[in-house]
């Protein structure tokens, strides 16, 4: 796989390369090597706990090729880049604990600005890969639809956007969430606008379709009345073949009147159920609606996913959010060799790995 363009990740460069999103003591550290002119070559070494696949290692390059380096008396910036000696797995490559991800070499006050950025890239986009690549499994084989935008700051979106990508989801919500790789946000007919026109989701999916039938795949929420299975046939029966799909997103504190009749505790028929999906395929078959996929959302990760699957739930794709950002996937990154000779904290010495390769 090819790298990405380093400035295909539009960074703040100037703030960057000041120091702006560093760890005061990494500022502190550079300012004390340029003060006393003192130009270690080191060679940094960057490895993580989990089994995982890697995210963010192109992001990591790019703030080293556009940020390394130092302000000159007169101001003007001095690039570092072609004074390092990078070597970097590839994004989506598996990775054992403790497995050496990428190394540094070279005159550490280059780059000793730039730990905190390049670290945080890794950890971020690798955990999300990580929690997509489980979640695809999980669903084994039906499209996982990342919804995660909302979940999370703006300016994560382009980021996250391609480590799920990389790891197998099938679409995204928004635009910046594709943009590094040339995908286009997908939505359904919102809460919103069915609120807005009266709560009436018949009207609200006419009106979407008369704007982009033809353009893009419609699909449909049909929980905004608590009844899905009537509202899903309802809005086939009014889009005919405009309508690609129905999604089904019931409250967890919720029971939807199709279960009204089902019995056992509440707290299995609320929410999105196996049961829910059988019934509102049954209807939308019954109604000579069988093309009519089904989506489902509200907390879906990998354990429900696959509780979903082993029940043969006709689910046709899984939307699936904040399971996408949860836990944690953190690297570190230690200086192991000082001027070609071992020197490292005790415990982290170098860890070669033939698996890296040079980045130009």
């Amino acid at each position: 796989m090819a790298r990405l363009d380093a400035t295909a990740f539009e960074l703040p460069v100037d703030r960057i390369r000041e120091g702006w999103y560093t760890d005061a003591y990494f500022n502190h550290a550079k300012a004390v090597l340029e003060g006393e002119d003192l130009h270690p070559c080191v060679l940094m070494q960057v490895f993580q706990r989990h089994e995982a696949m890697l995210g963010g290692i192109d992001e990591a390059i790019a703030l080293l090729r556009l940020c390394s380096g130092a302000r000159r008396p007169d101001g003007a910036w001095e690039p570092g880049w072609e004074r390092l000696e990078v070597r970097a797995l590839a994004e989506g490559d598996g990775i054992e604990p403790q497995e050496t991800v990428l190394t540094i070499e070279g005159d550490y006050s280059l780059f000793a600005h730039l730990e905190t950025a390049y670290l945080g890239a890794l950890a971020r986009r690798t955990l999300v890969v990580k929690n997509t690549a489980e979640v695809v499994a999980a669903a084994a084989g039906k499209p996982v639809l990342h919804f995660g935008a909302r979940h999370d700051h703006l300016l994560v979106q382009p980021g996250d956007g391609y480590a799920a990508h990389l790891a197998g989801a099938a679409a995204v919500t928004t635009d910046a969430q594709g943009s590094l790789w040339g995908g286009r946000g997908i939505g359904t007919v919102p809460h919103a606008l069915i609120a807005a026109l009266g709560g009436d989701t018949v009207a609200a999916a006419r009106a979407f379709a008369r704007r982009f039938a033809g353009s893009i795949d419609i699909t449909v929420l049909v929980d905004f009345d608590n009844d899905s299975v009537g509202t899903a046939v309802a809005v086939a029966d009014a889009l005919g073949g405009d309508l690609a799909g129905v999604r089904l997103d019931t409250s967890g504190s919720l029971v939807d009147r199709a279960l009204a009749d089902q019995p056992g505790p509440r707290s299995e028929r609320a929410g999105v159920t196996p049961e829910l999906v059988r019934r509102v395929r049954a209807g939308l078959d019954d109604a000579g609606h069988a093309r009519v996929r089904i989506v489902v959302s509200g907390g879906f990760d990998a354990e429900r996913i696959r509780a979903f699957e082993a029940t043969g739930a006709p689910v046709d794709a899984y939307g699936v959010g904040s399971a996408l950002r949860r836990g944690e996937n953190d690297f570190t990154a230690d200086v192991v060799k000082l001027d070609g000779r071992p020197c490292s904290k005790a415990g982290r010495e170098e860890r070669p790995n033939e698996r890296l390769r040079p980045v130009d």
